[in-house]
């Protein structure tokens, strides 16, 4: 088996060669990452670092720099809506590379990741030319209306109603822990439209723009003073019935593979590798049980790095996202441990290290818990017993 050189990065341009897998990067991928790596460290000159820059890095203007490049929805079929369609391994090279360095990449990241491919597999082609463009432009900021007070990794649970009414849904309920609602253009709602059948059963999905009357916005600072957590309340709300996504009532499934493009991706690994950085910097290396501590965390990105490669590959199972999550959240939490022992008193100063490493205990809930994660692969994946 052939590795490449950097313990940080593990290939993809693999084929199988005499019984030999070569994850070798190919030229064009590793000056993509060059490039990426170059255009991210500048922009922390620029705006300063971001911890967990996918969630926490906001700037508008860094997501039209990256349109510009054709960074957002790079590996969307190619038609006049979205991006270049460029190979699924491009984006988690970029993707991995900004993260990593800490770009603010939030403004733009939830709308690359989810909206835009949901809006091509289950939008119509009228939703398509009325939204995707002012993703790919880096313009529009998109917020996602799951979780409830009461409906957090339960998504049949929830009670946010939409009521048609003529051409409109009436919409009435109460979202929570919604990332950038203060700031986005459009929320994907996630509510239901019958409460007929199963619970998972009458869930739709309706596009709410922002600055419809009745939408009450209530940012939530949490203990690191981040502030892109919201509360949103929404009271009858009216949006036109063309603003719903797919098909009403069966959405559930629609937002499975939602959460697969959620739960599989480059940022569940990378979130702190800037703090890892750091720590390894100050690292004391001649203490060989910190070179033990640094080897197995290597190996945990290695087996991360490869986990979400199969995700992006669609090399995994359906529903095998949640174990990739799971593994890369639980590797983040080890760490931001590590980086704690290494700095020692220093890592309790309030600076962005320390929101940084106060952070970390969100990496396993945010998306679903680890114990959902657990139980829906031991009951969708691996076919267990309730």
């Amino acid at each position: 088996m052939s590795l490449v050189r950097d313990p940080h990065e593990i290939g993809m341009a693999g084929a199988i060669a005499s019984a030999a897998m070569d994850f070798s990067w190919t030229p064009e991928q590793q000056a993509l990452r060059a490039e990426a790596a170059e255009v991210a460290a500048n922009s922390v000159r620029r705006f300063g670092r971001s911890n967990d820059s996918w969630i926490n890095g906001y700037s508008k203007e860094f997501s039209r720099e990256l349109a510009a490049r054709g960074w957002i929805g790079m590996t969307w079929p190619d038609n006049p809506y979205s991006g270049k369609a460029s190979p699924a391994i491009d984006r988690l090279i970029v993707g991995e590379e900004m993260i990593k360095a800490g770009a603010p990449i939030a403004a733009s990241w939830f709308a690359d990741r989810q909206m835009g491919p949901s809006l091509l597999t289950y939008g119509t082609p009228e939703q398509q030319a009325a939204f995707l463009p002012g993703i790919v432009a880096g313009e529009t900021t998109w917020c996602i209306g799951m979780s409830e007070p009461n409906a957090g990794s339960d998504l049949a649970g929830l009670k946010t109603a939409a009521v048609r009414d003529g051409d409109s849904f009436v919409i009435n309920g109460q979202k929570i822990w919604t990332s950038f609602a203060a700031v986005s253009d459009f929320c994907y709602l996630i509510c239901r439209t019958s409460n007929e059948g199963p619970p998972h059963a009458g869930i739709s999905e309706v596009i709410v723009p922002m600055d419809t009357p009745g939408i009450e916005i209530r940012p939530i600072e949490d203990m690191t003073t981040n502030r892109h957590f919201c509360e949103v309340f929404l009271t009858d709300v009216r949006v036109p019935v063309a603003n719903l996504v797919g098909a009403e009532g069966g959405a559930f499934k629609q937002t499975m593979r939602q959460l697969e493009h959620e739960r599989g991706g480059i940022d569940r690994l990378v979130s702190n590798y800037a703090l890892y950085r750091l720590a390894i910097d100050r690292a004391d290396t001649t203490d060989s049980v910190v070179r033990d501590e640094i080897a197995s965390l290597e190996i945990g990105y290695r087996i991360g790095r490869i986990l979400v490669v199969r995700e992006v590959l669609k090399q995994a199972p359906p529903g095998f996202s949640a174990a990739t999550k799971c593994f890369c959240t639980e590797h983040e939490i080890r760490v931001s441990e590590f980086v704690s022992r290494i700095l020692g008193p220093e890592a309790m100063l309030w600076d962005d290290v320390t929101r940084g490493l106060g952070y970390a205990p969100g990496y396993t809930i945010m998306g679903g818990t680890s114990n959902v994660m657990r139980n829906i692969l031991g009951e969708r994946v691996l076919g267990l017993p309730r």
